[in-house]
């Protein structure tokens, strides 16, 4: 191995055990690893929240046994590779140890902590950013076209991870053309790209058309119920919270990629940044869509930062000591990013970091924990009371029931921790589960199992008998209160009206069939 890679691999290597060890086994997956996780049972080129690149993930995971460890890795494995390619590229643009330790320290330390650890599209997003911009950055040193090509690899296969990739696209052009670095527009090279790129998510695209487009669909489904909750003010603001512990690394990567000279030849990262953060709050995308822009910046913030110690005396000394600092930033914001500490403890210091935001949920409102840590409890208590139930269905009749859950999250934590049991699979109306629904079997079903019903009386007539026989009791988890309904023998009425709301449900992604 070269010398040059050695630190940048050990950084790799900290961050990779960090994630693993720095985690709280008092906490459970989170709300949305459980949909993705139950993509791989269900492999296609596209779904109605993200594309297929996560599913492929899952149907690995899955084949090995689905445990902790191995949904984890891959966002760890991601954010592990992004410190790499983060301290790599302060090696490229001139960094000495210094800058690269530094670069590599205040990623690690920063908001990627919890986004590298939850099985979510978010950290690939992350490693697709910052190669695309590492490669786009080789390209203007070397002249290579190769870097270009990689190029259009990173953002076609970052566009089969996540449709921000668009954005992250538009950006990139935008800062082009605002650059001398337009001439790479007119190169065969660029074009070449672009198709490889454009040929990578041509699956995913021709998915979209034959669906109606759900991604327009569900754009405005989060502009209604989330991103209208996101104001300019509480994104900028969120911007410096996200990467607080390196702040004074990545403003001055900033600057100095606009205005240091020796940087001009990658002043097109700047405006990336700039054209980047402008399209989100144009959008009013949320905070953390921004996180893929950050880690780029704290390469050349380092190796600005490294030059400019040099000139002090005691600039040797400080080294070590400003490699520390970001460290120190974090230790009071340490169980926030890292699931050190279980519920209770967490609700008992909540309250001192209230002003920051770390407790407002999507609704705008405070809460006790953050909506990421009560996501991630409860859910083993509602699988085990949903065997539980159906373990007491008679024997002969027990084959003919049907889950039907109120969200993704319910069904998904039900499919996951009965895996290895022999239960019926639980579905939803809710996401992607649309497209997993069961068709009506020609036995009618002798029994519903509904979870998180909100209006069971209204159901009583519908059946021979209806009872509740579960209860989320959690009191830290956002699913507090979810209840499990055993209906018997419902009505043909009912069982039609099932189908008919789940047709119905389905026009509404891609229209009437």
């Amino acid at each position: 191995m070269k010398p040059s890679r050695l630190l940048p691999l050990l950084l790799a290597t900290l961050k990779f055990a960090c994630s693993y060890l720095l985690a709280s086994r008092a906490y459970e997956l989170h709300r949305d690893e459980y949909l993705y996780l139950n993509y791989g049972h269900h492999l296609a080129w596209g779904y109605l929240e993200v594309p297929p690149l996560t599913a492929v993930q899952s149907w690995l995971t899955l084949a090995l046994g689905g445990g902790w460890f191995w949904v984890k890795l891959w966002p760890i494995l991601w954010g592990s590779i992004t410190v790499y390619l983060v301290a790599r590229l302060a090696q490229r643009v001139g960094g000495g140890w210094f800058a690269v330790a530094l670069a590599g320290i205040g990623y690690v330390v920063s908001a990627y902590a919890r986004l590298n650890f939850l099985f979510q599209p978010n950290s690939f997003e992350v490693l697709a950013f910052t190669g695309a911009v590492y490669a786009l950055v080789r390209h203007l040193q070397t002249s290579e076209p190769r870097y270009l090509y990689a190029l259009g690899v990173l953002l076609g296969v970052g566009a089969l991870n996540k449709y921000t990739t668009f954005f992250f696209v538009g950006a990139l052009l935008a800062s082009l053309l605002l650059t001398p670095q337009r001439r790479l527009l007119l190169t065969r090279h660029w074009w070449g790209a672009a198709v490889l790129a454009l040929l990578l998510w041509l699956p995913n695209m021709l998915w979209q058309l034959a669906h109606g487009v759900p991604f327009l669909h569900h754009m405005a489904l989060l502009k209604e119920s989330q991103l209208v909750h996101v104001s300019v003010a509480d994104f900028w603001k969120d911007q410096l919270l996200m990467c607080f512990p390196a702040v004074w690394i990545w403003v001055p990567g900033l600057l100095a990629l606009l205005f240091y000279q020796p940087f001009r030849t990658y002043r097109v990262v700047g405006f990336i940044y700039l054209a980047g953060l402008l399209i989100l709050t144009v959008l009013h995308g949320k905070s953390y869509y921004a996180l893929g822009y950050y880690p780029v910046l704290l390469s050349f913030g380092a190796v600005w930062l490294e030059p400019q110690l040099a000139r002090f005396r005691w600039g040797v000394v400080a080294r070590p000591i400003l490699l520390a600092v970001p460290v120190l930033l974090i230790l009071p914001v340490l169980p926030f990013l890292f699931t050190l500490y279980p519920p209770a403890h967490m609700q008992r210091i909540g309250p001192q970091y209230q002003s920051l935001g770390i407790l407002r949920w999507e609704d705008g409102q405070n809460h006790p924990l953050p909506q990421d840590y009560a996501d991630m409890v409860g859910w083993q208590e509602l699988a085990d009371k949903t065997w539980q139930a159906y373990q007491h269905l008679p024997n002969s009749t027990r084959q003919f029931t049907l889950i039907k859950c109120d969200n993704y999250g319910q069904a998904g934590a039900i499919n996951y921790y009965n895996r290895h049991r022999p239960l019926p699979a639980a579905h939803s109306f809710n996401g992607s589960y649309l497209f997993w629904f069961p068709p009506r079997p020609a036995q009618p079903y002798r029994h519903l199992l509904l979870v998180g019903e909100g209006n069971p009386s209204e159901l009583v007539p519908y059946f021979r008998t209806l009872q509740k026989v579960g209860e989320i009791t959690n009191p830290y988890a956002r699913e507090l209160g979810t209840t499990i309904y055993l209906g018997t023998d419902p009505s043909a009425a009912l069982l039609d009206r099932v189908y008919q709301e789940h047709q119905a449900a389905l026009a509404e992604w891609q229209g009437p069939k």
